[in-house]
């Protein structure tokens, strides 16, 4: 590194250098000079070097304060002639604002599009152009942009109305759109022109400067170090992982060096890895390119001399001053653009401009982002070289996409992607395809990619390896630059245009010969095919071209002179293309009926056939054009309709559709997925446009030319069905036989399908030019069909139209005319469900219904039907009319070969099918029957005026056959078959269509005669139709009345079994909702109906009510729970927790030595236990538990994937539900209490308390010392000898049975591990301590969900939490007996301490950082360790009433410490009743006043106070109700089961404290005076009232979830603005927002990944542990994705709370609708939340979908 040393002193010297630096004379001096560009050059050569690239690490702070100061300060003096600031600012005056706003997208910006003006769907809108515009009222589409677009605001051609935001509205005053360079001086425009050109050159030349060691001339250095760096740079082709493995090999740094080198390169293109002489960088080199080049091409590295680099630096820096300074005027960007756009010496494509385009892929990505940056600023903002800038792109088309398929960089940061900035803009792509022919240009460089090509000249596709799938993505952009330039279709043609266009047209028929039959099939026969042929590739293709070919199609259109020539120029392609087929087509002729035809022969199902045949397509759109258009009508002799050979148009077609029905009739299965996979893409929505829709409609246009019969013969022989139908006696069907099982049923599937195709060709109308019909009624009925099947949500619906080239399926337009919208609740989404009237419109053999589809329909639709009281049957719809070109298609239905076809399919169906016939043949039969017969009446109907009836149906199916004279006719065969008993199903289809047919008969006689009034055969018709409702009728009220009886059976047995069961359910009801028991029978004695909980008055319970039975839900077992018992456990789930917190910020506790005796009043962590509320025995449980570890022990072994649990953690199922738990509560019986009748009040209550205390603490610090030193010291220790009935060296009994303890350790232990996060150990003395704390901490958290959800407090909690809170408490009051006596007594000793202070007792927290909640509970539940040495007859109901009122006392003192002082209201005279009130809460401040001095402020309003004193203690009241209700077992007062105004009187009573607080105080005076003045006298008070920090408010504020905006696209902005915390200033790629805390993260990245507990963990998993004790919930937003996460391994995705106006949330802004926060859902998930309820929703996710346990969370 010597070479680095001699720099160390180097900047002081540079300093003072810079400091005699004037810019002013600078530019003075270059104005006089005669050569500039040398001038400027030497300066550059000399200053470039001093600032930039002097060092291993870039000095970003040095070079950006010295840059400007040395190099673009004399260029700007240069420029302005004065002061720069000034000269800048006159410039900015004088200049009109662009109307273009020309904003550059960053990535994850929002964008915004609407689908009602836009001119194609890239033209898209910054958000605040976007809320400034009229759009925002429209229909619009949201993105997020990919960076690198700009805003369109303001450029009218993007626009169909409202180009214009507020802010770029142009001025009505200055409409003249005069020069911009008339506002300059020209010396100014002289001193400009030569600054921009110099620097813009200095700049090109440098950044396409190829040599590593030396530098342009004019700019060698004056003084040449030997200095290197060692430039890596970015390629698309290696991995994250592999560069970072290379970095740490060649320069070895660190892992996390490694990371932020290699997100650099990612990022920037480039960046040094290392600095030094050149050996120093060439040997990293080498090592890099020696571990690189295995697999792949290795890294690019260069070893470049430090003064390149600097000078590309500032290049850089150069282009983008350039991009600020012309923002202060039109004028200089103009003269930017000329400099850019001037031809250099080398002639054509020599300018700047082309230069920088050219040398693109050999750039770097910094560079390229630079420059393209620049563009957008300067050549796209000017209309005028906007258009030159498309020219020379053009010109330049062909080499740019060429070398954009050799880079391996992404197509956003090639400069080809500008393509979609210019190629968009109508009257530049009009432009460019005229003069520069840019159509043909694209079609050709297209085809020059695709070079491998079959012997017939088609494509060929060789399997994909991963280099032809990439080569292949990047010819595809070629599609969509074509599609840009095709999007608007032109309203006026020019000769040249229409020239141009054919030309294009042309290429574009060469290309789609060279798809027309590709990939063709063979039927394999025999064995199953070895390889799976190729075909993605060329459905890729296709699905790429779908768009394109409509859009030709639709300039076509637009054009008759074009239409007609395009319809000749595609017809003569495919006689081309048939010219060259001619394998296995012998000529031969067909006879049937009657009729005979000439056609060849070709068997499907031997020879080869292809899917492919967009040529024909084409053919079949324009067809179908030259009908809509009427240019087949207006000019009839310009086209050549009459050399059409339409056998030859509908041969290829019909070969593809009956290659689909031969696949559907199984027989080429041995062919594998891919033909599979083709058919199923033919006809998906993504394709079947151009494909299966044009097949149909060639098959209608040669058959509108063709006589019917012979169609349909052509069509038998290629289904390979001729020699069935063709037979003489073929009505027998004798001759199938003898033939095997699969060919008859091949060939029925195959009559089947043919039928079926039949059916389309007449009945398929909805296409413009086929039928009478708009666009939009083809969606109308698409829409239709599909609710049909059901009702639909928007998106489904969106997703089964096909989208034009705009992603508009034209839906909104016509949705409500046939569906009502029905919107969501809380989850589901909106549907759509079809109007009743548009049943009708029911197509049973809709074309684009795939079979699943059509039996769905069916179904439904038959459904619906029954339940309205019709006749099921389903008659073909009404049809719109053919248009004339078409108008002969329905001769089909009546011509011979069809009747014949129909005729033997009826005379089949005589006999019960042994397989011969199928039922589906049949309806497909009757469907075309009845298609004849509505087609007849609506020809009836349009026919009254005009007498020309030429289709008559009915007279064709009432005549016999001719051939054997005695055939009967059709409808003859109908009226037997309808009695034939093994057609019920189609009974109904039959009637219709005998009724139908006698009233065309009658309405023909009619219009023919005047008719006799009835004839007989119609009356008779009648009768059979009244018959046949009436039997009906009969049938339905039998069915009625069977199914009330089944039903009064039903509820019969119920009853049965709950009076058989009763005690079962009485016990289970009794005991798990105590409050059902609230009935007064067993109020302790009748005078005192009172309820009280606490205290030794409270409600005690009998026997019988003590008496509990519960039934295992694993061995199916009762069991009464006892002490002395097997013990019975509930599956429980402890979790950490903060979602009661009032301080997020305070930092986790150290858990060895963290002691949580004490739980400050914020809350920031508790420990919460729910249950799902099922019981199991004790040894059960055990069982179950151990089979499961044993099943995650084997399964480790066979795979290595999560579960759901985490079995090492404890973590197990509920064997019933599933829920997640990590350990098992035990149950306990109601603890038997007496009570004697004398019990001392408060004060000699305390005084025997805290004699007892000052014995226990003696014996305590004796047994201390004796463990100690020996007796030595024993004097010194003050003996105070217990008071009377209290056994210091008592041990009580332990009740509990060995289950039960065992079980009591093993939830106290759980509790203690999950609560302080440490190995669990039984002896800790911290283990009680956690247990109280939970349970105490549940109560309050289940306290505030109910207010939350504005619920009484009793009788409204679901059964699994009032038990798991029964069970909490009464763990809590028997835990001490698992653990040290001592260790509880003394915890007792300190939290009685905290109460009443004690001198002896160190370090007891002041009374403002108690929670008194908290206290209360652990006093309660550990006192029974120190009353159980007491035999004085004292009851403990006593000593919990005492705890309740000392701490009650306390929390009041605490309230009103905290309080705010009241602002100045009206002071609400409340009547006499709280006067008494108000008076003593003013005396007890003022005490405290007295005591603190200066630390309260002075209140005068007693009515404030008081009002402070009562909300602030009502949770705590509410919560030491349950607490007491659950402990003892009291039943509750009915005024705490409602909401209501008696809510404090009944707490007060319930908990046998008076209604006015403050009597606490004033009835025990002697003994509260010296506790006021113990509490405040605590040091901590005074330092809690007077610091900075807020205290803790009561009562403390529910929690919510952060608010966020109604809007989404708010969110999207605000994401797209936050950058990386640790990449400098990078944009982040996933950024998160923490719904708990606001905070945004950047999730999904290696920047922001850090170590916890030695495990490398994302942003999102390492937040969770600092705000939600490792839950957390985040919303992705760009994904529009809410995730939850728990602990390391746990996570899962979760329905946002946002919804379009559909009701459907959008997951990864895929349909851009505008999104809206809904309150109700995002309610929904702070439930959960609040709840304690997300690890447990976590689990049932990863349960239901085992994907999401593959996921690795952490790192997100």
């Amino acid at each position: 590194m010597a070479a680095v040393e001699p720099d160390r002193d180097a900047p002081s010297a540079l300093c003072s250098q810079f400091l005699h630096f004037s810019a002013k004379d600078t530019a003075a001096k270059w104005l006089q000079v005669s050569n500039l560009p040398k001038e400027v050059y030497q300066h550059l050569a000399c200053y470039v070097p001093k600032i930039y690239c002097l060092g291993p690490n870039l000095n970003p702070q040095n070079e950006d304060l010295l840059a400007p100061l040395l190099l673009q300060s004399p260029l700007e003096w240069y420029l302005c002639g004065e002061e720069p600031s000034v000269g800048l600012a006159k410039l900015e005056q004088n200049n009109q604002p662009s109307q273009l706003c020309g904003h550059v997208f960053k990535v994850g910006e929002p964008t915004y599009s609407c689908r009602e003006c836009a001119a194609d769907p890239t033209c898209v809108l910054c958000m605040q152009c976007f809320l400034g515009s009229v759009h925002k009222e429209h229909r619009y589409r949201m993105t997020t942009s990919g960076g690198g677009g700009f805003c369109d605001c303001g450029d009218t051609e993007a626009w169909k109305k409202g180009p214009y935001c507020q802010k770029h509205e142009p001025n009505i005053s200055d409409s003249s759109q005069k020069d911009p360079l008339a506002n300059l001086s020209d010396e100014m425009i002289a001193r400009t022109y030569n600054v921009f050109s110099i620097i813009l050159k200095y700049a090109v030349d440098m950044l396409t400067w190829e040599k590593e060691d030396e530098l342009p001339e004019g700019l060698e250095p004056p003084a040449r170090g030997d200095t290197y760096y060692c430039m890596l740079f970015n390629d698309e082709v290696h991995t994250y992982e592999q560069v970072i493995y290379t970095l740490q090999k060649a320069v070895n740094c660190t892992q996390k060096e490694a990371v932020s080198f290699a997100t650099i390169v990612d990022r920037d293109g480039r960046k040094s890895v290392r600095f030094g002489d050149f050996q120093f960088c060439e040997q990293a080199k080498s090592v890099i390119v020696r571990n690189t080049s295995r697999q792949t091409k290795p890294l690019r590295v260069q070893v470049m001399h430090s003064s390149v680099v600097a000078h590309q630096c500032f290049a850089l820096k150069a282009l983008t001053w350039l991009g600020q300074i012309i923002r202060y005027s039109d004028a200089l960007r103009r003269i930017l653009c000329q400099v850019g756009l001037q031809q250099g010496p080398e002639g054509e494509s020599s300018s700047l401009v082309d230069t920088l385009m050219l040398c693109d892929s050999k750039m770097w990505k910094g560079a390229r982002n630079v420059y393209h940056q620049l563009f957008m600023s300067s050549l796209l903002m000017d209309t005028k070289y906007k258009k030159l800038f498309a020219i020379q792109f053009a010109k330049n088309y062909r080499r740019l996409q060429t070398d954009f398929m050799e880079d391996d960089h992404e197509r956003v940061v090639s400069v080809t992607s500008l393509s979609v900035q210019l190629f968009t803009a109508p009257t530049v792509a009009r432009m460019l395809i005229t003069e520069e022919n840019l159509m043909t240009a694209i079609i050709r460089t297209f085809m020059d990619h695709l070079r491998h090509r079959d012997l017939q000249g088609h494509f060929q596709f060789e399997r994909y390896t991963a280099q032809q799938a990439f080569k292949f993505r990047r010819v595809q952009s070629l599609i969509g630059d074509l599609k840009y330039v095709l999007i608007s279709r032109p309203t006026e043609w020019t000769d040249q245009l229409r020239e141009k266009y054919l030309e294009g047209f042309d290429a574009f028929l060469e290309l789609l010969k060279c798809m027309q039959g590709m990939d063709p099939v063979v039927r394999q026969v025999g064995q199953h095919i070895e390889m799976e042929p190729e075909w993605e590739a060329a459905f890729t293709l296709q699905m790429k071209l779908t768009h394109i070919i409509s859009m030709i199609q639709e300039w076509c259109s637009s054009d008759e002179r074009v239409l007609i020539e395009a319809y000749k120029k595609c017809l003569s392609a495919l006689t081309h293309c048939h010219s060259g087929f001619t394998d296995g087509e012998q000529p031969i002729t067909l006879s049937m009926c009657g009729h005979s035809v000439d056609t060849i022969r070709f068997c499907v199902s031997q020879e080869k056939v292809s899917i492919h045949l967009p040529v024909s397509r084409l053919l079949a759109g324009l067809h179908a054009l030259l009908s809509k258009t009427e240019v087949a009508y207006r000019f009839p002799e310009q086209l050549p309709l009459s050399e059409l050979s339409p056998p030859m148009l509908i041969e290829h077609p019909l070969r593809c559709l009956v290659l689909c029905a031969q696949v559907h009739a199984g027989m080429w299965r041995r062919n594998g997925f891919s033909l599979v996979n083709q058919i199923y893409y033919y006809h998906n929505v993504k394709c079947r446009v151009e494909m299966f829709d044009k097949d149909l409609s060639m098959l209608q246009a040669g058959a509108s030319m063709m006589d019917p019969n012979h169609f349909l013969m052509i069509v038998l022989s290629r289904f390979e069905l001729f020699h069935i139908f063709s037979s003489a006696d073929c009505r027998k069907r004798y001759g199938r036989e003898n033939a095997s099982k699969d060919v008859v049923h091949q060939n029925n599937t195959l009559i089947e399908e043919m039928l079926h195709l039949v059916i389309m060709i007449v009945g398929e109308r909805y296409t413009a030019g086929v039928g009478q019909v708009e666009s939009s009624d083809e969606t109308r009925r698409e829409i239709v069909q599909q609710l049909c099947i059901r009702p639909m949500a928007h998106s489904e619906l969106v997703k089964a139209l096909p989208e034009n080239d705009n992603k508009e399926t034209g839906m909104e337009r016509v949705i409500d005319s046939v569906a009502l919208f029905k919107k969501p609740g809380v989850t589901g989404r909106g549907l759509y469900k079809l109007r009743p009237e548009c049943a009708k419109m029911f197509n049973l053999y809709f074309h684009h219904y795939s079979r699943a589809d059509q039996s769905k329909a069916e179904e439904a639709q038959r459904r619906i039907k029954r339940q309205n009281g019709e006749d099921s049957v389903l008659p073909p719809p009404v049809l719109p009319r053919f248009c004339p070109l078409f108008a002969s298609l329905v001769n089909i239905l009546q011509c011979d070969v069809l009747l014949g076809i129909l005729g033997a399919v009826l005379q089949w169906a005589m006999e019960p099918s042994g397989g011969h016939w199928s039922e589906s043949m049949l309806q497909r039969v009757l469907h075309l029957i009845g298609m004849g017969l509505v087609e007849e009446e609506q020809h009836l109907i349009g026919s009254a005026e005009d007498n020309d009836t030429n289709f008559n149906f009915t007279l064709k199916i009432s005549r016999p056959g001719e051939a054997p004279a005695n055939t009967p006719s059709i409808l003859a065969l109908l009226e037997t078959l309808q009695n034939a008993p093994h057609l019920e199903v189609h009974k109904d289809m039959i009637r219709w269509i005998l009724k139908t047919v006698a009233s065309i008969t009658t309405t023909r006689e009619c219009t023919a005669s005047a008719p006799p009034s009835d004839s007989s055969g119609h009356s008779q018709e009648e009768t059979v139709r009244d018959k046949d409702k009436a039997e009906r009728k009969r049938k339905a009220e039998m069915a009625r009345l069977r199914r009330e009886k089944i039903m009064a059976q039903m509820s019969e047995m119920q009853r049965h079994f709950i009076n058989e069961n009763k005690e079962l359910f009485q016990q289970s009801l009794e005991e798990l909702d105590a409050s059902t028991s609230s009935s007064l029978e067993h109020s302790p004695s009748s005078s005192d109906s009172t309820l009280f909980c606490v205290g030794p008055r409270r409600w005690r319970a009998g026997g019988s009510d003590r008496r509990q039975v519960v039934t295992c839900i694993l061995c199916q077992e009762e069991q009464e729970i006892r002490t002395d018992g097997k013990a019975m456990v509930l599956a429980a789930f402890v979790q950490r927790s903060t979602v009661m917190s009032k301080n997020r910020k305070r930092p986790p506790h150290n858990p060895d030595k963290y002691d949580p005796l004490f739980m400050h009043p914020d809350l920031s962590f508790g420990t919460h236990t729910g249950s799902c509320g099922h019981i199991m025995h004790s040894h059960c449980w055990q069982r179950y538990f151990e089979a499961v570890q044993a099943k995650e022990q084997r399964r480790q072994q066979r795979l290595r994937v999560h579960t759901s649990y985490d079995v090492e953690n404890g973590e197990f199922l509920c064997p019933l539900c599933e829920c997640l738990s990590n350990t098992v509560i035990p149950l306990l019986p109601l603890t038997k209490t007496s009570c004697s009748s004398e019990q001392p009040d408060l004060s000699r209550w305390l005084n025997i308390t805290s004699l007892q205390m000052k014995a226990l603490l003696s014996a305590h610090r004796k047994a201390k010392a004796a463990d100690a030193d020996g007796v030595d010291d024993m004097d010194g220790v003050n003996d105070c000898p217990p008071p009377e009935g209290f056994k210091l060296d008592y041990t009580p009994k332990n009740p509990y049975s060995s289950t039960i303890k065992e079980m009591l350790t093993t939830f106290g232990t759980a509790t203690y591990k999950v609560g302080l996060k440490v190995h669990p150990n039984e002896q800790d003395p911290r283990v009680p301590i956690m247990c109280w704390g939970s349970c105490a901490y549940t109560i309050q958290s289940i306290e505030r969900l109910l207010v939350d959800e504005e619920k009484p407090l009793f009788g409204s909690l679901p059964c699994r939490q009032d038990d798991c809170l029964n069970s909490l408490t009464r763990f809590g009051s028997a835990c001490w007996t698992v653990s040290s006596q001592a260790t509880v007594q003394n915890h007792f000793i300190r939290l009685l301490t905290a109460l009443v202070p004690d001198p002896r007792v160190e370090n007891t927290p002041c009374i403002l950082d108690i929670d008194m909640f908290h206290l209360l509970v652990s006093l309660v539940l550990s006192h029974p360790a120190v009353f159980s040495l007491d035999s004085s007859g004292l009851s403990a109901d006593t000593a919990q009433l005492h705890f309740l009122h000392l701490v009650t006392a306390a929390h009041v003192v605490q309230i009103l410490l905290s309080s705010v002082p009241e602002e100045v209201q009206m002071e609400q005279e409340s009547g006499g009743a709280e006067r008494e009130e108000e008076e003593k809460v003013c005396m007890l401040y003022n005490t405290l006043r007295s005591h603190l001095g200066s630390g309260l402020h002075e209140v005068s309003s007693g009515w404030h106070l008081w009002r402070c004193v009562k909300a602030g203690i009502l949770p705590y009241l509410r919560a030491a109700a349950l607490f007491f209700h659950h402990l003892n077992g009291a039943p509750t007062p009915p005024e705490l089961h409602t909401l209501g105004a008696g809510e404090w009187e009944a707490l007060c009573g319930y908990l046998c404290l008076p209604s006015n607080l403050l009597q606490l105080f004033y009835n025990n005076r002697e003994l509260m005076e010296p506790l006021l003045h113990g509490w405040c006298s605590h040091p901590g008070v005074l330092q809690g009232l007077q610091s900075s920090v807020a205290l803790i408010r009561f009562p403390r504020e529910s929690n919510n979830l952060i608010e966020l905006p109604g809007d989404y696209s708010a969110l999207i902005n605000q994401a797209s603005s936050f950058t990386c915390p640790k990449s400098g200033g990078d944009k982040s790629r996933a950024p998160t927002l923490c719904l708990v805390c606001g905070a945004m993260l950047c999730s999904q990245s290696y920047c922001c990944q850090t170590e916890l507990e030695g495990e490398d963990v994302g942003a999102c998993t390492a937040h969770t542990f600092a705000c939600g004790a490792g839950v957390g919930i985040f919303l992705r937003v760009r994904e529009s994705q809410v995730l939850f996460l728990a602990g390391r391994t746990k996570g899962c995705f979760y329905a946002p709370p946002y919804l379009d106006d559909y009701g459907e949330t959008d997951q990864g802004l895929r349909r851009g609708n505008p999104l809206h926060l809904c309150q109700e859902r995002y309610r929904k998930i702070q439930k959960l939340w609040r709840q304690h309820s997300i690890t447990e929703e976590i689990g049932h996710a990863q349960e239901a979908n085992q994907t999401l346990v593959g996921i690795d969370w952490q790192h997100l």
